[in-house]
């Protein structure tokens, strides 16, 4: 099998790297950590597509490295132990950089087990999330990392990401995918070549069948992601426990993060059964924490505990009537930027990033994004 043309077009050195000028732009972090050949571990924190993976590999090889990566949802503690406990790498005069994708998905244990490691020394850590930090790294570990955000891909940094994979997009199929895949550079590389091997060209009619094609693989900011999660709930919503069980297998199998379901289970609980049965926000709750402590793969007989439960409630939405528009809207412009005013700050990283300033509380400036600011849900 030929290999991905996302893999092929990677960028190998920094002036190839698009997007995240404020990391890599002149006399910024990333650039001059490369310049000076500092070496130091840090956690990048960004959206899917946005160039976490590149721009730790970028890093890696400018600094002469030995690069190791893991993938947190298949790694586990013995993969960990062959990188960073094996005596052979210490004897390299390389320094080993250990890049552990998804690291929102290692357990306390396992992020227990690294900690030591990277305290002495002995590796160079460097983690990518799309998850916060905050919340997903234990403290010990994150004191021990600098946190660089990346952001969303503009437009036009998507452009320039497009041209570089050299298959011929008509404007109108450039403007389609654009929407679609929002800032996701994996994203839009994988479509547009699944367009063009299954269909020999790329159009709106092409790109539309690709996104349907299995040969996409499920992806947690894809369409196979929003069809999947959305027919769990709708299964929960109908009381058809055998279909909410069995989407429930279907995402555990594609190694979607438990703690992610567990979330969407206590939104349910609130939404769909709500004043029907008070409890199911106390069950909902308790799976989310059982699965935040144990992990795959016992915590799929957690999530299962739970999902037949809410399926067989009784159901209220009154309480959830109101937000059909705005999820109307979600489907139809993807995550638009919540304001920064009005995102929450617990932490100090969050509060440097300028999370919550300029809050009120009865502020009546809108809270929704600039782009939805005149939008009437509740009629």
């Amino acid at each position: 099998m030929s290999e991905p043309l996302a893999s092929r077009i990677r960028p190998q050195l920094l002036r190839e790297y698009v997007g995240q000028e404020h990391l890599t732009g002149a006399g910024k972090p990333i650039r001059v950590a490369i310049e000076k050949k500092e070496l130091f571990s840090f956690i990048l924190w960004g959206p899917p597509g946005s160039g976490k993976t590149t721009l730790a590999r970028i890093y890696a090889h400018a600094l002469s490295a030995d690069f190791f990566e893991l993938s947190a949802v298949e790694a586990g503690k013995d993969d960990v132990r062959k990188v960073v406990g094996g005596r052979s790498g210490l004897l390299s005069q390389k320094p080993r950089i250990l890049f552990v994708d998804e690291i929102h998905r290692f357990n306390k244990v396992q992020q227990d087990y690294l900690l030591p490691f990277v305290e002495r020394g002995d590796v160079t850590f460097i983690g990518a999330t799309t998850e916060n930090p905050s919340f997903e790294v234990i403290a010990p570990l994150l004191s021990r990392c600098r946190v660089f955000v990346l952001n969303e891909l503009s437009e036009s940094e998507m452009e320039k990401i497009i041209v570089r994979t050299k298959l011929k997009v008509p404007k109108d199929a450039r403007a389609w995918l654009l929407q679609m895949v929002g800032g996701d550079a994996r994203q839009a590389i994988t479509v547009l070549e699944t367009a063009q091997r299954l269909y020999g060209k790329i159009s709106v009619e092409t790109l539309k069948e690709a996104v349907q094609s299995k040969h996409l693989r499920y992806d947690k900011k894809g369409e196979e992601h929003y069809n999947t999660i959305s027919a769990f709930i709708k299964s929960m919503r109908a009381g058809q426990v055998d279909a909410a069980l069995y989407y429930l297998a279907r995402m555990v199998d594609a190694g979607e993060d438990a703690k992610f379901i567990a979330r969407r289970m206590v939104i349910f609980a609130s939404e769909d059964v709500g004043l029907a049965q008070p409890t199911a926000l106390v069950v909902a709750n308790a799976v989310f924490e059982a699965v935040r402590s144990i992990g795959y793969p016992e915590a799929t007989i957690n999530l299962a505990h739970g999902v037949v439960y809410l399926a067989q409630c009784k159901k209220d939405r009154r309480a959830y009537d109101g937000i059909f528009a705005a999820l109307e809207d979600v489907k139809k412009h993807g995550n638009l930027p919540i304001p920064l005013h009005i995102r929450n700050a617990p932490t100090k990283l969050m509060k440097d990033l300028k999370y919550g300033e300029g809050y009120k509380m009865y502020d009546t400036k809108s809270y929704l994004p600039e782009k939805l600011k005149r939008r009437k849900y509740l009629k």
